[in-house]
C-alpha cells in the first residue's frame, strides 16, 4: 500500500511491523530449535541460530530503514513527489482496523488468564506445582506485553491515518508524510537497540541482566560443607536458556559428602536461578594449591 500511494510514512509503518514479524518468527524458531537433539558437531545444539538471525533481521530493518530515510530527507529537499492520498487513507485506515483487532483480542486472552488464575484451587509447595504457576504467570505477562505492545503500533497506525488525511484533503501539507517518516525511523531503532544489545551479550558470553553472580556465589557459600568457589562461569545458548559451570572446594575431612553437595549445588542452580543446564565440579581443599594460586596472581599482577 505505501509503495503504490507512493507514501514513505505507510511504509516505515510497515517496516516497524516487520520488526514484530521477526520477533514472531524469532520465537518460532527458538521452540523448533529447542525440539532438535544436539550432534557430534554441535553438541550445545542449535540455539544460537536463534540469535544469528536475530542479527540478520535487524540488519536488513536497518538496511531498509536507511533507504526510507535517504528517500524522506530528499523529498524535504526537493519536494517533487507525488502521494496518492485515497490510497494512502484507505491503507492507513485498515492498518489502524487489524491493530484494534489485535488489541481487543489480546485484552480478552489477559482477561482470560486472569480469570482461570482467579478461579484456580491453591497449588501445594511442591516443585511441580510450582513450575506450573510460574509458567502461567509466564504466559500472563507475555499477553500483557503483547498488549501494552499492540498499543504502542496502534498509536502509530493512528499517526499515519491522521497524516493521510492530511495529505488527503490538504495536499500542500505533504511534508506531513517524510516528518512521520523520521519520527518512526526513531521508534525502529528504539524497538531493535534492546535485541541488538541482548544478542550481543549473548555471543559475548556475558551474564544475563536477571542474574547477579554475586548472589549466586553467595547463595553458594550458603551450602554446607563448601569451603569456597574457585570459579564460577555463567553465559546464555540464547534468550532464556543460561548455562553455569562452577568449581567448588569442599571443607576438609567432606569428600564423602561430595555427592549431597553436588545434589544441592545442582538444585540452587536449576530451580533457583533456573539455568538450562549447570556442571559442578568439587575437589577437597588442598593448602598448597591456594598458595600455587596466589604467587600465579601475584607474578601476573
Amino acid at each position: 500500500g505505501g509503495y503504490v500511494a507512493n507514501s514513505l510514512a505507510i511504509m516505515t509503518d510497515a517496516l516497524h511491523m516487520l520488526t514484530d514479524l521477526s520477533g514472531i518468527i524469532l520465537t518460532l524458531l527458538a521452540l523448533w530449535l529447542s525440539a532438535k537433539s544436539p550432534t557430534k558437531r554441535f553438541t550445545f545444539g542449535f540455539h544460537r541460530l536463534e540469535v544469528l538471525s536475530a542479527i540478520i533481521s535487524v540488519l536488513l530493518v536497518y538496511i531498509l530503514m536507511a533507504f526510507l530515510l535517504y528517500e524522506a530527507v530528499q523529498r524535504t529537499i526537493h519536494m517533487d513527489y507525488e502521494i496518492n492520498g485515497d490510497i494512502m487513507l484507505i491503507t492507513a485506515a485498515v492498518g489502524v482496523a487489524v491493530n484494534l483487532i489485535m488489541g481487543f483480542l489480546l485484552n480478552q486472552s489477559g482477561h482470560l488468564h486472569s480469570h482461570s488464575h482467579a478461579h484456580s484451587h491453591v497449588p501445594q509447595s511442591n516443585a511441580p506445582h510450582t513450575a506450573h504457576s510460574s509458567s502461567h504467570g509466564h504466559s500472563s505477562l507475555a499477553v500483557r506485553a503483547a498488549f501494552v505492545h499492540a498499543l504502542g503500533d496502534l498509536v502509530q497506525s493512528i499517526g499515519v491515518l491522521i497524516a493521510a488525511y492530511i495529505i488527503r484533503f490538504k495536499p500542500e501539507y505533504k511534508i506531513a508524510d517524510p516528518i512521520c517518516t523520521y519520527i518512526f525511523s526513531i521508534l525502529v531503532v528504539l524497538t531493535t537497540v534492546r535485541i541488538l544489545r541482548d544478542t550481543g551479550v549473548i555471543i559475548l558470553e556475558g551474564v544475563p541482566r536477571h542474574l547477579n553472580v554475586d548472589r549466586i556465589k553467595e547463595d553458594l557459600m550458603k551450602i554446607e560443607d563448601v569451603y569456597s568457589i574457585e570459579d564460577l562461569n555463567v553465559w546464555s545458548l540464547t534468550a532464556g536458556k543460561t548455562t553455569a559451570i562452577v568449581h567448588l572446594q569442599l571443607v576438609p575431612g567432606s569428600s564423602s559428602k561430595w555427592e549431597e553437595v553436588q545434589s544441592k549445588a545442582r538444585q540452587l542452580l536449576l530451580n533457583t536461578f533456573g539455568m538450562y543446564k549447570c556442571s559442578v565440579q568439587l575437589q577437597s581443599y588442598k593448602q598448597e594449591m591456594s598458595k600455587t594460586c596466589a604467587n600465579c596472581q601475584s607474578s601476573s599482577a
